[in-house]
């Protein structure tokens, strides 16, 4: 677990005048998660251990916050994760399409031995973290960035002084991390995003702020 603690500027409870909080989720495990898999737009569920974990993070942040909005990206595995949030909160959750996993195109569903075997060339720009690498037929990391950073902004300003919850993928969220701090596309290999894992984020003026990141205390097991 990776956990960056930046000064604090004022509690999860009491908002500072025009400062939004926006709690950053990676969902839950699933099969391919522990078999690695390219996943993107398969729409794979979480395992019974994603669930679990979801049900904690969801317990977690129901103590820590009081967000007025879930959103998630629409893929089940993101959705069953931010319902366990949004349950907890007597919310409901909205789907955001900006929040979606990359598209792998025709890497989808292979490993990344397999990825590398049939495409080298564009597996090596891929690890490399290149701005334009670009899964065969899928979408770039530029183009994610672009679409899962805008949707975040809209987000945030729609929810001024507010608390506000997004559930994402491992992709997605490295992407929101990099462009909100901003951050080069070189860096992308350096975040880690574990199942389940918090990060906290503070809005004002249209400047981003980290306070923590890959957080996943509330998963560990209790004595």
């Amino acid at each position: 677990m990776l956990w960056l603690m930046l000064p604090k500027a004022g509690s999860a409870d009491h908002q500072e005048d025009g400062v939004s909080t926006l709690i950053l989720v990676r969902h839950g495990q699933t099969a391919w998660n522990v078999h690695e898999r390219f996943r993107g737009r398969e729409d794979i569920p979480l395992d019974e251990v994603g669930l679990a974990q979801a049900e904690r993070t969801a317990e977690r942040i129901a103590q820590e916050w009081s967000p007025a909005a879930v959103y998630s990206s629409p893929l089940a595995r993101a959705m069953a994760t931010a319902q366990a949030i949004a349950r907890r909160c007597r919310l409901p959750v909205q789907a955001h399409g900006g929040l979606i996993d990359i598209d792998y195109g025709r890497w989808q569903g292979l490993t990344p031995d397999e990825a590398r075997s049939r495409y080298a060339r564009r597996a090596e720009r891929w690890y490399r973290g290149s701005r334009w690498a670009r899964p065969v037929g899928g979408e770039s990391l530029a183009a994610v960035q672009r679409r899962c950073v805008r949707a975040v902004r809209r987000i945030a300003s729609e929810h001024p002084d507010r608390v506000v919850v997004l559930v994402g993928h491992t992709v997605v969220n490295r992407l929101i991390l990099l462009g909100l701090l901003p951050a080069g596309l070189r860096c992308f290999w350096r975040l880690q995003q574990d199942p389940c894992a918090i990060n906290v984020i503070e809005a004002q003026d249209r400047s981003f702020v980290l306070k923590s990141i890959n957080d996943s205390c509330h998963l560990r097991e209790k004595a």
